[in-house]
């Protein structure tokens, strides 16, 4: 078991490190090599998760080569593309944890809250403060803000116990990590989309951003009607927590250079992938890794903790690696899946379809539908990125009659709705084993009003700019 390990990270590492290097430089024994490196990668992925645990990615791949087989035959040339489909996101998604690293190397957290308590005196600046600090933390560490800021809370609010606050702090995290799926370009979900359905990154950047600060604020009305309901009164114990942590902070001299410090990472990773995104004629899915590697070096080098970031490397590369191999092979299967649905022209089904209901229905257009059909695979246990993947995946062959940024809202938005519901996908399990609550109490019961006035939120916007 341990050579599976070992085969099994090496395969990660060099399909990773070969996308890079195959685009920049042609080669076509590099790319065979590329896809054959891929098919390992499965492989030793199925030995090292067992059936049991590798039934989707199995699902996908079969129908793929089923679809194949029908369509086409069996071409080598055709399965080589579908397992490099998905290499450009698999790419993006094996360098994204370097940003952790960054965050974790000092206490940015503690010091802003520290700064900023006589902003946090009420239940209501509490809760937006928490969903504000989370929103931000996502862009370092994608779902695994959520257990993170859980633990910092409760750190504050220990003594705070039963459902009205486990309400109040889970969906503080869930809504604002749900909500980065909009507009955050570091979450993966987000960064396909925009690449594949070949949108404005400016312009879906800056719709997601105004949508995102209205659902804000109606979380926040949200929370205070949560709150009347479970006839609580959180403000009075938050200030005396408050008071009780400030009185083991640091210094404020401190406190305000941590501070200036994060907004300047925050500036200089967002910044610089935009601005050379704008500037260079390079597509998003390798221009974000580069610049987390390079960001990510000159920090450490800044720092002078060279010794501390070859530290993360071997760690991430013997524990870290091998924890992405499912999420890694779900998509290296559903690359071969999409790769063999374009070649049978099943965008152009699609869209005769939508043109014809259209006929019947003149006001319902595929806007609407987009984001439900998202929220159902998810509730069959597809995370954000797998749908993203599935269903960006077929848009992309279909020249739709709408601006590709609203196409990009309406889809992501499916993922934030997604990402608040259902059970049976990472950031719910994840808080769910934080809070210790169940999947279905975090996800459906404690946020489906939220979740429903989002979707109308989205689609109000959405409406309205197809007819303007």
């Amino acid at each position: 078991m341990r050579v599976i390990m070992k085969g099994l990270r090496l395969s990660i590492f060099l399909y990773t490190f070969l996308y890079f290097i195959t685009y920049f430089f042609d080669s076509e024994v590099l790319t065979r090599v590329h896809a054959i490196i891929g098919l390992i990668m499965l492989c030793l992925a199925a030995i090292h998760l067992k059936l049991n645990h590798f039934k989707l990615p199995l699902f996908l791949l079969l129908t793929g080569t089923t679809i194949m087989l029908s369509a086409e035959g069996f071409i080598p040339k055709n399965f080589q593309s579908g397992l490099l489909q998905m290499s450009n996101i698999i790419g993006l998604l094996a360098v994204v944890p370097m940003i952790g690293w960054v965050l974790r190397s000092e206490p940015y957290i503690e010091d802003i809250i520290g700064l900023a308590h006589n902003m946090l005196n009420t239940s209501r600046k509490f809760y937006a403060g928490i969903m504000l600090f989370t929103h931000i933390n996502s862009y370092f560490l994608l779902f695994g803000v959520i257990p993170m800021m859980y633990q910092f809370i409760n750190d504050i609010l220990k003594k705070e116990q039963g459902e009205a606050w486990e309400k109040f702090k889970g969906t503080a995290l869930l809504r604002a990590f749900a909500l980065s799926t909009l507009w955050v370009i570091s979450i993966p979900s987000f960064a396909f989309a925009v690449e594949a359905l070949n949108a404005s990154l400016s312009k879906a950047i800056l719709q997601g951003f105004c949508i995102t600060a209205a659902a804000m604020i109606m979380a926040i009305i949200f929370s205070y009607f949560e709150e009347k309901r479970y006839g609580v009164d959180l403000t009075a114990e938050i200030k005396s927590e408050m008071d009780t942590v400030l009185e083991q902070s640091p210094n404020r001299k401190e406190q305000i250079c941590k501070t200036l410090e994060f907004g300047l990472l925050f500036i200089t990773l967002f910044g610089s992938i935009f601005l050379l995104y704008e500037m260079l004629a390079v597509e998003l899915m390798i221009l974000i890794p580069l610049v987390i590697i390079i960001w990510s070096g000159i920090y450490f080098l800044v720092k002078k903790k060279p010794k501390k970031l070859l530290a993360e490397m071997n760690n991430y590369y013997v524990n870290g690696l091998s924890g992405q191999s499912y999420q890694f092979s779900v998509l290296i299967s559903a690359g071969v899946m999409i790769f063999s649905m374009n070649q049978t022209g099943i965008g152009e089904a699609i869209v005769n379809g939508i043109y014809a209901m259209q006929e019947v229905v003149p006001f319902i257009n595929i806007l609407y539908f987009l984001p439900l059909i998202v929220v159902v695979l998810g509730f069959l246990g597809l995370g954000p990125l797998t749908v993203m993947v599935l269903v960006a995946g077929i848009l992309e062959s279909i020249s739709l009659p709408y601006p590709p940024e609203l196409v990009v809202l309406s889809v992501t938005s499916g993922s934030a709705i997604s990402i608040l519901l259902s059970p049976l996908i990472m950031p719910v399990i994840v808080l769910s084993g934080t809070n210790g609550l169940s999947p279905f109490k975090n996800g459906i019961k404690f946020n489906y009003q939220y979740a429903i006035m989002l979707y109308v939120l989205v689609q109000v916007y959405v409406q309205w700019m197809v007819h303007v």
